[in-house]
């Protein structure tokens, strides 16, 4: 079965010891294929005693499921036609998971391992594996068993965090896999290409691989260097597709988280690393900055006028369905670890700051009508978008306004929950978390609204139907 090609998308890791909060972020927007893939934000309740076949309605996987699981958010398609396709969120453990970054092998490869084609693919992943796992490293052992299993539909990069680590995961032919610990005080950012450089044998601590992957490269004579292993290398792709669809998205992100250290690099460079030292501690807001960006004061800006505007593919596309940064927090810091949501475009939405251990979701969030409606998140942030989209010189001001003034909310906010948290534990605490992000949810869906309206009122002067009226017609 080939790749659906229904997620292109790009991930920010963070380490510990690189973010300024002190603890790991793993991040990542979504990529669809049409403009309107709705999504929902919702709490999967946890379950004990379960005796349960899970049946991909995409592919027919079939799997026996484990009689108890977490709790944990996810986001689901609204459409399940194709699966739950649930993508991320944050278990009860204090684990948070990214798992659908489309990634490509290269035909020599593939055509020893060839895709399964009911093995395991995007529609199922967070299903199968978020409310099962305690940590990050079990996040990806777990994973790799049940790829021995089952096999893989499709390439994966897969993203695990704890409170102390994060792994990233490459899953790029029907078995064939490798998985790397991002150095605490670095950060990491893969646009769809298959990133992980040179793998140590010797080092289980900081990589994990397939069982049999060494004899089956050296089984097919897969590895073009002669003094290294090099993943990247043997599995992946360099194309032109790579060069103008994904390594000029890692060269925006690394051209701003680290400037001196990427200066001289170029879009198309096609060996940039994957895994980079921070050159400063890099904030939540830093992270929404790259996810948010389209080439932004550069020449290859869509919005711009240059006339290479639309060489490169953006990393915020129109056809971004939802944006996710987890920031995992100390579990003794009140179990109140933080799932930023995006719904939309992040171009011209905030990420809005939940508390990860909460038992439910707000409605606006959980519940999206299949047609436009005010009431629901998704949509009332992908009017707003639409509408400063178009009079983008217009309103881009006022929007960027509104994103930083929700951005201070939020931080004050959590600042605010914090405080009462310390005196609450258990369901008390669930309960009180839960009730925070009801508020958290109403006051930025009421200053979308406003500033929706505003603009659309504003709107009103800016028709291309205009004339110079003479006051006394």
């Amino acid at each position: 079965m080939q790749k659906k090609n229904c997620d292109a998308c790009t991930s920010i890791m963070v380490g510990k010891k690189a973010a300024l909060a002190g603890t790991p972020i793993i991040s990542r927007n979504e990529d669809r294929v049409k403009a309107i893939e709705p999504k929902r934000f919702i709490v999967q309740p946890a379950v004990d005693g379960r005796d349960e076949t899970y049946i991909s309605p995409y592919n027919k996987l079939t799997v026996e499921m484990p009689t108890a699981g977490m709790r944990y958010t996810s986001l689901p398609s609204l459409d399940q036609s194709a699966g739950p396709n649930e993508e991320a969120g944050i278990n009860e453990a204090n684990v948070a998971a990214s798992f659908t970054e489309s990634v490509y092998a290269n035909d020599r490869v593939l055509a020893y391992d060839p895709f399964i084609k009911n093995g395991l693919a995007e529609d199922s992943l967070c299903t199968l594996v978020l409310p099962f796992i305690h940590s990050a490293r079990e996040g990806v052992s777990y994973t790799g068993k049940l790829i021995e299993k089952y096999g893989s539909t499709e390439g994966n990069g897969m993203q695990f965090a704890d409170q102390d680590e994060v792994w990233y995961m490459e899953v790029v032919t029907g078995h064939q896999w490798v998985a790397v610990r991002i150095p605490d005080d670095c950060y990491a950012v893969t646009p769809n290409q298959v990133a992980i450089e040179d793998i140590d044998f010797n080092s289980p601590d900081d990589y994990m691989w397939a069982p049999q992957i060494r004899e089956f490269v050296e089984q097919h004579q897969l590895n073009p260097d002669d003094d290294k292993w090099n993943f990247r290398h043997i599995f992946g792709t360099s194309t032109q597709k790579d060069r103008h669809h994904n390594t000029p998205r890692t060269w925006f992100a690394q051209r701003y988280l680290s400037p001196v250290a990427a200066k001289g690099q170029e879009p198309e460079d096609n060996d940039m690393p994957f895994i980079r030292k921070a050159e400063f501690k890099i904030a939540v807001e830093d992270v929404q900055y790259v996810l948010k960006s389209h080439f932004n004061e550069t020449k290859y800006d869509p919005m711009g006028t240059a006339p290479e505007r639309k060489t490169y593919r953006a990393i915020s596309l129109s056809r971004t369905a939802e944006s996710h940064i987890l920031q995992l927090r100390d579990p003794q810091q009140f179990q109140t670890s933080i799932h930023w949501q995006e719904l939309g475009v992040p171009a011209f939405n905030p990420y809005v700051p939940f508390f990860a251990n909460a038992t439910d979701t707000d409605e606006s969030y959980r519940v999206v009508p299949n047609k436009m409606d005010l009431k629901s998140a998704y949509w009332l942030n992908e009017a707003l978008a639409e509408v400063v989209e178009s009079h983008y010189n217009d309103f881009i001001e006022q929007d960027e306004d509104y994103q930083k003034e929700l951005n201070e909310w939020g931080r004050r906010k959590i600042e605010e929950v914090d405080q009462k948290a310390q005196t609450l534990t258990g369901e008390e605490l669930t309960a009180y978390l839960t009730a925070q992000n009801h508020a958290i949810a109403s006051h930025y869906n009421q200053r979308t609204k406003e500033l929706l309206f505003d603009l659309l009122t504003q709107g009103c002067e800016l028709s291309q139907m205009s004339f110079k009226m003479d006051p006394n017609l």
